[in-house]
């Protein structure tokens, strides 16, 4: 009876030896690289592939972080959750200063210069017209706005309506403007998943966050081979990439009027509402992508001159020097055009391989007038 006894325990014993040594060696098991990591977030997705040697446990703490930095913007910038403080602050009486966090109120500041810099083309209070055409939190009608609802809540917008106090983090609206952020969160949300990626200690990786990205070190650390992305353009229904570009150590950001639209009587409207007219654009310019150390930035950029139109908007990237490339429509086919800015990164030699226009070897057309 003692023997028996004793071999029970000690292969009870052995038994949970051997599920913790199982558990170990599942969690310690190396993965071949690159991983790849993708899951949903703000609407949308994330992709993440990292280079660096990656146990199957670490790669399960390094998702569960990602998600979670991920989940904080969401609950600091979502205009779909009513408990999120962008949503809530929207709510607050007016000209009552908000105390907000960091992260927002550097949203706010960064929303505000570009909007300056853009006299409005550029505009985070635009959030009462896109929810108007649609394109919001509100219900989604299948047809354009009432002209009069639409010239009130016109008069209703205005980035000179949201006062941001950088110095003691803090906000107020003076006029009842809902505050819509969708062009620079997503931005700031590939921001703070690359800090998060850097802070443990990923050296080569891709973050892609529903179409915004941002790389670090090399696809082949060995060979110093860059990361490479497609820039694409809609044909036939059917994205395509129309250049494929060599990326270290930056973000791109890019805006396109062919993702998110509703058609009447013929006619697209875009997603993209010109806060200026309270319309959706109406121009050849089929997308826009920024190139930048900051996605938020590049996010705001890519909005503002995606507004402005091919003309408007590369003038603007010119006085910023910021690194852009627009695709244009240009009849049946389409045409690229870089800023000098982009044309100095990438280099003359490459782009011309791709066939994108930059310097003076072609002017830009008149933008078309609605």
């Amino acid at each position: 009876m003692k023997h028996d006894g004793l071999r029970t325990l000690l292969a009870g014993c052995l038994g949970v030896v051997l599920i913790a040594l199982t558990g170990c060696s599942e969690n310690d098991r190396p993965l071949e690289s690159p991983v790849r990591l993708e899951g949903s977030i703000f609407g949308s997705f994330y992709q993440l592939t990292v280079v660096d040697p990656l146990t199957q446990g670490q790669a399960r703490e390094l998702e569960t972080g990602l998600v979670e930095e991920l989940e904080r913007v969401d609950q600091a910038m979502s205009t779909y959750r009513d408990d999120s403080e962008l949503v809530i602050f929207s709510r607050a009486p007016l000209n009552e200063w908000q105390p907000l966090s960091n992260e927002l109120i550097d949203v706010m500041a960064i929303s505000q210069t570009v909007a300056e810099a853009s006299q409005g083309a550029f505009d985070v209070t635009v959030g009462g017209l896109v929810n108007l055409w649609s394109f919001g939190p509100e219900a989604r009608p299948s047809k354009t706005p009432d002209e009069a609802v639409l010239q009130q809540r016109l008069e209703e917008v205005g980035y000179d309506a949201l006062d941001v106090d950088t110095q003691n983090m803090q906000a107020r609206r003076t006029r009842d403007v809902f505050i819509d952020l969708s062009a620079v969160a997503k931005g700031h949300g590939t921001d703070r998943a690359a800090a998060y990626l850097d802070n443990q200690d990923i050296e080569h990786y891709l973050i892609n966050i529903g179409g915004e990205l941002a790389v670090r070190g090399y696809r082949d650390h060995q060979q110093q081979t860059p990361w490479r992305i497609g820039i694409e353009v809609p044909e036939d229904g059917r994205q395509q990439a129309q250049h494929v570009l060599p990326l270290h150590e930056v973000s791109v950001a890019t805006s396109g009027d062919y993702r998110n639209y509703f058609e009447q009587d013929g006619r697209r409207f875009s997603h993209t509402i010109d806060p200026r007219t309270g319309k959706p654009i109406d121009h050849q310019l089929a997308s826009v992508s920024v190139v930048h150390p900051s996605n938020a930035w590049a996010d705001a950029w890519a909005t503002a001159l995606m507004v402005l139109g091919e003309k408007e908007g590369m003038a603007l990237a010119q006085e910023q020097k910021l690194k852009v490339l627009m695709l244009i429509r240009d009849e049946n086919d389409w045409k690229s055009v870089a800023s000098p800015a982009f044309a100095d990164h990438f280099g003359a030699e490459l782009l011309d391989e791709l066939e994108i226009v930059h310097g003076d070897a072609e002017p830009l057309g008149t933008d078309n007038e609605e």
